[in-house]
């Protein structure tokens, strides 16, 4: 799970990030509203954490300009303003939970597994067509046939089925899976596609992942 932190105060922003990523996330922070607002659009992660008082773009203007990308992923607002108005502003400008500063890291943990909960991406399968995904093992299963994939493919595969037919470019498949400040570029998403493709076929998958011209990849179900 990817999670963005949007915090100006770089230590707490830091020892969240920290905290999370022994919790088993992956996490990225920035410490500004408006490179906050540029990465959330990306449409990459499955969480934001964001607070609401910061220079130049506060809270509240992030959320609004990450809902009005039609972005769906989740935000948690954290801040001391904890006056019924400001949660109400909060919630109206599109966040999904208002958590007051100072908080205890187990009402973060909580709200943070509930809101990834309600979005349905604690699971443990992926499936689609004939085919799923455990995610417990890694493990591609077509009926009695099952390959195990590498971690890279793993995730490679995950953000194919959580995306089924939509379109994903190359250039969001390698922010989600390498990182959005990675050396990696678009061949190395044009390799594990290939590897992908040869697993599939290698347990009878009925899944074929398409490549879209000058537009990316997506899943298809196959009739044959």
């Amino acid at each position: 799970m990817k999670i963005l932190i949007i915090e100006d105060e770089k230590l707490l922003a830091d020892s969240l990030e920290a905290l999370l990523t022994k919790k088993g996330f992956d996490v990225q922070a920035v410490y500004d509203g408006e490179t906050g607002a540029e990465y959330a659009e990306l449409g990459i992660y499955d969480l934001l954490i964001l607070d609401v008082m910061m220079p130049g773009l506060n809270g509240y203007e992030v959320a609004r300009a990450v809902r009005a990308k039609k972005c769906s992923t989740p935000i948690l607002m954290l801040t001391a303003k904890s006056g019924l108005d400001d949660r109400i502003e909060g919630l109206n400008a599109g966040a999904d939970y208002y958590l007051t500063k100072p908080f205890d890291t187990r009402e973060l943990l909580a709200c943070i597994n509930a809101l990834l909960r309600r979005q349905g991406n604690q699971v443990d399968e992926l499936s689609y067509g004939n085919t799923s995904l455990d995610l417990a093992s890694c493990t591609l299963v077509c009926g009695e046939n099952a390959v195990r994939l590498s971690a890279r493919e793993f995730d490679v595969m995950r953000y194919l089925l959580q995306s089924r037919d939509r379109i994903l470019s190359k250039e969001v498949i390698l922010a989600r899976v390498w990182g959005y400040d990675s050396n990696a570029v678009e061949n190395h998403v044009e390799v594990y596609m290939g590897f992908l493709r040869k697993k599939l076929r290698s347990i009878g998958s009925n899944l074929r992942i398409e490549a879209v011209r000058r537009m990316g990849y997506h899943l298809e179900v196959s009739d044959d």
